[in-house]
């Protein structure tokens, strides 16, 4: 029998608490030891909640001799410093997405977990959840056969601060959890072309500001094969995250916004209930996922999402900034080259 690694969380908001959560209840490989983060009384009130040690320093963190792992979950832009200095301390590292906004710094972060021999996964959770997972088996067996047309598309059921929404985040932050299933699906064959059109649909009033609510983006792959990533940020009938691979011999689909099977029908019509958050749709992919992170943190292995996914992922991305910034298809090699 091992022992649990012994994980330090940096990032104490929203989905940080709910990492919390899964590394002191769910995960028994892992253990909950220490939670940083900067702001007042943060780290202590979510450390306190599950006999964790608190940190305003994440550096104190990062030094203790009994943090075995390190999962980041932290505001986006600080991601990429806090692997470098994660894997400098020699922790293997959990970033949840996106790794990095630049290629660059996704560079830098892969290298230095790189150096340091630790393992680096990065948050996609989609690839952990159950019917993803087994449609991704799917099309890897040649079950729908030559993959000729992919689909994957995020709609969140709301804005609740449109004037704090960063610019770009639809494609870095949003869109880049559909840019990673489309790559995993599409297996060997690599994105070449972007096309994306962008606008604020939900909120227009804060388009000047930056905010972009609403995305198409076609993808062309070096295989011939074509995909659509769709985003919104006004689902009124809740969260919807959905995907689908069409091919020679067949299709296969995954996901759904309903909650349970269960379907009421009546004089008004048939009703279900749908989910409105990601917690409760993607709570057990959210959990697998550090289950499989400590894993290879105690093993050493490479993780099922590595840096290299995360930063392919990221260039997609950055091929959408660059054509809506622009009006036109852009080249991933453009962006590699820039």
């Amino acid at each position: 029998m091992f022992e649990p690694v012994r994980v330090g969380l940096i990032g104490a908001g929203r989905i940080g608490s709910y990492h919390a959560e899964s590394l002191a209840l769910r995960i028994p490989q892992a253990r909950l030891v220490a939670v940083a983060d900067p702001a007042p009384g943060a780290a202590e009130k979510l450390a306190g909640a599950y006999g964790a040690r608190p940190h305003t320093d994440v550096r104190s963190m990062l030094e203790a001799r009994d943090v075995d792992a390190v999962v980041i979950a932290s505001t986006a832009r600080s991601h990429p410093e806090l692997v470098v200095a994660a894997a400098a301390a020699g922790k293997p590292v959990f970033c949840e997405k996106p790794m990095a906004f630049t290629l660059a710094d996704a560079d830098r972060a892969i290298e230095a977990a790189r150096v340091a021999g630790v393992p680096l996964q990065v948050g996609f959770n989609r690839r952990f959840a159950a019917g993803f997972a087994e449609a991704r088996d799917v099309v890897a067996g040649g079950g729908v056969g030559t993959v000729q047309l992919l689909r994957s598309l995020t709609r969140d059921p709301g804005l609740a601060n449109p004037g704090g929404v960063p610019p770009w985040t639809i494609f870095r932050e949003t869109l880049i959890h559909d840019f990673d299933a489309l790559l995993w699906f599409a297996g060997e064959a690599r994105p070449v072309e972007v096309f994306a059109l962008a606008d604020a649909l939900v909120a227009p009033e804060f388009k000047a500001d930056g905010l972009l609510d609403t995305s198409i983006v076609t993808i062309r792959f070096d295989s011939g094969a074509m995909a659509t990533a769709e985003a919104s940020f006004s689902a009124a009938y809740g969260y919807d995250v959905r995907a689908e691979v069409f091919g020679s011999a067949g299709m296969v689909t995954a996901g759904e916004p309903a909650v349970g099977s269960m379907r009421h029908y009546s004089a008004a019509g048939l009703t279900r209930r749908t989910v409105r958050g990601d917690t409760a749709l993607f709570g057990a992919a959210y959990t697998a996922e550090l289950a499989h992170f400590a894993d290879c943190a105690r093993t050493g292995a490479t993780p099922a999402v590595t840096g290299h996914d995360a930063r392919a992922a990221l260039a997609v991305a950055a091929a959408c900034v660059v054509s809506v910034q622009e009006g036109r298809p852009v080249r991933l090699a453009e962006v590699e080259a820039a």
